[in-house]
């Protein structure tokens, strides 16, 4: 990345909210933007070198961010519980305020991974972007994924798994407590953005792991019904993230995807694009 982590300032439902960010080969200054949306319990130190290998390959600028209540952004309130619309907050008032705070006001593509992919088609229902790439993204609640949370507190509360997210939060209970207590409130059960995510008008690339322990097929079959020119790619041997389990297949996918769609062209392709890669 761009040197160290920067912070950038926002006013966020009448409060102010620093938010922790990166650039990534911002000398590129004709190329295409990609903005790097992360998992329900990431950050930007959790991409690792994920993002900078990405955008070398593809040939693009990089802005990676940690959500407010993650990495060394400003943590959630002891007292603040999130509710079922938590991931529209983040697209429609979060990433907009970023974006303005920083200056971007070109249509970007965004990368988003896990809840961060649902962030990301969030805002492309309702926002100028060139187009979206969405690892696992979640469109309605399984009980894989209730089930799967579940099992992520109990080893939070019961194994090194909090020391483990320490080393990329300032605040490791705010970036866990704030994403496992609305994942598994009985008044999320009910969520799905299914209808939403109709609106979507710009490329889409959708992959998903057969292995995924969040998720089925389901999720991935649901976005290909609502928005026809998505491309769905399925990986095989891989789990709930594609980008450390294939991430050389995945590259490879993005580039050709991102390729095919040169100068962020909004149309859709006469035929919906579907196909299984069964890397290794």
């Amino acid at each position: 990345m761009s040197g160290a982590p920067a912070f950038a300032d926002i006013d966020w439902r009448g409060r102010s909210v620093r938010i922790e960010y990166a650039r990534i080969a911002a000398e590129r200054a004709d190329a295409p933007l990609l903005v790097f949306l992360h998992e329900g319990l990431g950050s930007l130190a959790m991409w690792k070198d994920f993002p900078a290998r990405l955008c070398a390959a593809l040939g693009t600028r990089g802005l990676v961010y940690s959500r407010p209540g993650y990495g060394r952004s400003t943590p959630r309130a002891a007292d603040e519980r999130w509710l079922p619309d938590f991931m529209l907050r983040q697209a429609d008032e979060v990433l907009p305020a970023l974006l303005r705070s920083l200056g971007v006001d070109e249509a970007p593509w965004l990368f988003g991974h896990s809840d961060g992919g649902t962030i990301a088609l969030l805002h492309a229902c309702g926002h100028p972007v060139a187009g979206v790439m969405a690892l696992a993204p979640h469109v309605l609640v399984e009980p894989k994924c209730v089930d799967g949370i579940a099992r992520a507190r109990q080893a939070y509360e019961n194994t090194d798994l909090r020391s483990k997210l320490g080393r990329y939060h300032d605040d490791v209970d705010s970036a866990f407590w704030g994403w496992n207590r609305i994942w598994l409130d009985p008044a999320f059960r009910d969520w799905t953005i299914e209808q939403e995510i109709s609106a979507i008008t710009c490329p889409l690339l959708v992959v998903q792991g057969l292995d995924d322990e969040y998720a089925t097929l389901e999720q991935v079959h649901a976005i290909a019904r609502r928005v026809p020119q998505a491309r769905i790619v399925e990986f095989a041997h891989c789990g709930h993230s594609p980008h450390v389990d294939q991430p050389d297949a995945l590259i490879d996918i993005c580039r050709r995807f991102l390729a095919g769609h040169a100068g962020g062209a909004r149309a859709a392709p006469a035929q919906p694009a579907q196909r299984r890669v069964a890397p290794g």
